[in-house]
């Protein structure tokens, strides 16, 4: 989704650029918190009644990685639905899994490439 990119110059500083519509849309979309003591991803999954595989995703995470404290977890606003795209799929079948209108996935999307993988969200 973001459209954050950085470069780390000789002296070992880092310039980030992002752009504020992806990080508008981050915020639309997704809530951030902080852990606040060790867990394993399905506890946390469970305690914020998120699905532990689109959590995962979301943070490039393995179903069985541990979480540690201070972790800074991506998670999924509940007035959205989520999918991930899978290969051979098309805007049409996207929009069918959503039960919406092309229109309506591509107002609710900046860009969608449909390449495996991408995430595609959907106002409910």
């Amino acid at each position: 989704m973001s459209n954050l990119e950085y470069s780390i110059l000789g002296d070992g500083m880092e310039i980030f650029n992002i752009n504020a519509e992806d990080l508008i849309d981050e915020v639309k979309y997704f809530e951030y918190y902080t852990l606040k003591q060790n867990t394993t991803l399905f506890e946390l999954a469970k305690n914020k009644n998120v699905n532990p595989k689109l959590l995962a995703v979301l943070n490039g995470l393995e179903l069985d990685d541990f979480l540690l404290k201070n972790q800074l977890i991506m998670i999924p606003k509940s007035n959205y639905s989520y999918y991930i795209t899978k290969e051979g799929d098309t805007l049409t079948t996207v929009a069918k899994t959503f039960n919406t209108s092309l229109d309506n996935l591509i107002k609710n999307n900046k860009t969608i490439y449909l390449i495996e993988g991408q995430l595609v969200v959907n106002k409910i």
